[in-house]
Order: structure tokens, then sequence, then C-alpha cells
């Protein structure tokens, strides 16, 4: 995982041409810092000194701004920028420190870099690159797997049937994504993307048969890297109480919470000759037609009530 300076640059410095203007410290240097205050700051973005970032970035205009200032509005700005201890300062379009910025830098060890992209590149390639890097993750136990375009995560106990279930998927077009331990990252505050751990990838485990390459078996185009999560279904072997205490109007849909974002969550009860490949695929089509706005038992509600509204409205037949 990417949490240093130091591994920030050596991932992405020959692609960013980013190079070392002061020593390369010693001792690893936190992207998001250690207090509090620190760990609230933007990861990057152009100088700034009131909300300050913890990648502080100075290109050709920041530069121009600095040498337009007065002597004690730049010393006043300097000491501002490095008081606030960023992870670094990196010069962009070629700039290069001057003195002044130099025995600063000394003074707070702070890092100085530099690259000879345009300012708004470094930030765009850095930005997206951290998002994912720095993302809060978290790993789940169950087969994650893209069906009708959607990422859908099937969960449930022990031998419940879920990597079965996910072969018939496979067999049906669908594509594995991660069996038994898929990593969910969230890179957006509503959006959590799923990934394979590198030893998992393409692997699924078949009671009876064992360790399966899905890929081997069955082409490039039924596996995928990652996909977000829009999805999760509870395999659940359920009894006749059980079955009962579900709503047959509008099902078992609740919510599932996973690093603070919200996830759709169906319940489907697992019993002999139910079909539930096909079961998935409608309740993925199920989950899409709420997405576009429509529900079908609130379609269905409306129109109970609208043919109510009709035979009320009727005259009563005249008596012969």
């Amino acid at each position: 995982m990417i949490d240093s300076l130091q591994a920030l640059i050596a991932q992405t410095g020959t692609q960013l041409k980013l190079h070392w203007v002061t020593a390369e410290p010693d001792m690893p240097r936190s992207l998001r810092g250690i207090g509090p205050e620190q760990t609230r700051q933007s990861l990057i973005g152009s100088l700034n000194c009131i909300h300050p970032n913890r990648l502080q970035i100075i290109g050709q205009q920041e530069q121009t701004y600095l040498s337009a200032l007065g002597t004690n509005a730049f010393a006043d700005t300097v000491e501002k920028l490095f008081s606030d201890h960023p992870a670094a300062v990196i010069f962009t379009d070629g700039v290069m420190p001057d003195a002044a910025l130099l025995a600063a830098a000394e003074r707070t060890q702070t890092p100085l870099l530099a690259s000879t992209l345009i300012d708004q590149d470094l930030i765009n390639h850095l930005r997206y690159f951290l998002t994912h890097a720095l993302a809060e993750r978290k790993t789940l136990h169950g087969v994650f797997i893209e069906v009708l375009g959607m990422g859908v995560l099937l969960i449930g106990n022990p031998a419940v049937g879920k990597s079965e279930l996910a072969l018939e998927l496979i067999t049906r077009g669908h594509r594995l994504i991660a069996d038994d331990a898929p990593r969910f990252a969230r890179i957006a505050p509503d959006v959590l993307e799923g990934t394979c751990p590198e030893l998992l990838r393409d692997f699924l485990e078949v009671r009876g048969l064992g360790i399966l390459n899905i890929r081997a078996m069955f082409g490039e185009g039924a596996v995928l890297r990652s996909k977000t999560l829009n999805l999760i279904i509870d395999l659940q072997p359920l009894d006749q109480q059980q079955l009962a205490c579900i709503d047959r109007l509008t099902g078992s849909l609740t919510i599932a919470n996973i690093l603070e974002v919200t996830v759709p969550k169906v319940l489907m009860p697992v019993a002999p000759g139910r079909n539930l490949a096909i079961l998935v695929e409608a309740a993925v089509r199920h989950q899409i037609l709420r997405i576009r706005g429509y529900d079908a038992s609130e379609d269905f509600t409306n129109r109970q009530a609208r043919a109510i509204d009709v035979d009320q409205s009727d005259p009563p037949m005249a008596l012969r």
C-alpha cells in the first residue's frame, strides 16, 4: 500500500518526471500526516496557505504570485507554507525554488521535489493515483461477480452454494471478479470498488471439484479485474416461518453499510428446486429498474388503487 512520500515517488516518479530537489528523507514521510489537523487536509492541490494541502504544488502562476509579493508578505507566506508541515512541496513547469524556499525547507526538514509537467497535469495524475492508493479498504467473505453490468456480492454461510451459483452464472455469460476474499475500497463518498487479491485472481473454489481457473476454462471474457459494488445478495436457507415473514409485495430489500457507504442488500432464500442463477439475474434487473426510478411494488399498489377507485365510481345497476 502506498502511504509514504518515498513510496509514491518510487511508484510514479518516472511517469510523472518527478525528482528530488532536496535529499530524500531517511525515514518514511507520511502522506496522510499524523495529527488530526494534517489528516483532514486535502491530499494535493495548488499552493494554498488558508486550506493547506499535504502536497503543495507551485507552478508558473504560483511563482509569479510569490515574486510579486513584498519582502514581508513573501516571508510570511513562506513561513506559513512550511509551518503547516506539508508532506512535500512540488515545483512544476520547470520552476525551481529560490534560496529563501530552500532555506525554509532545510530548516523545517520539508522535502522539495520538481517535475517538468505542467501543474494541472501533475495534480490530476497524482489525485487519481492517491484516491485509489489511499482509499479505505475492507475485505469481505463472499464471491464478487459482474451480472448484467452490475457488481454483485454473493454472501452467506459456508457451504450454502455461493461458488456453485457463481459458476452457473459464469456459464451464463457473467464474469468473475473475486472468490472468497474480495477487497473493497472506498474511492468516492458513495462508491466502493471491489478487486481480487493477486494470489486469488482468476480462481474459484467449488466443493467437490477443488480450485478452478476460470480464465483458463472459459477465456478472458469470463473474468474482470475490478468493479463497483452495486448489490449484495445474501443466500440463506429459511424455514417456513422465516419465509412467511418476508413481505410478498416488497420482498426482502434492505441496506448494508460498508465503509460508511450504503449498498442495497437482498435476502434470497435457498431451497431445493429454486433456480438461483435466474433469481440473481432477476434481482439485478429489478435493482436496475429501481435505479432508473421504477418500483414494481409501487406500480402494482397504484394500479390496485386505481382499480378500486374505478369500481367505486361505477353507478349501481338498476333493478329490473
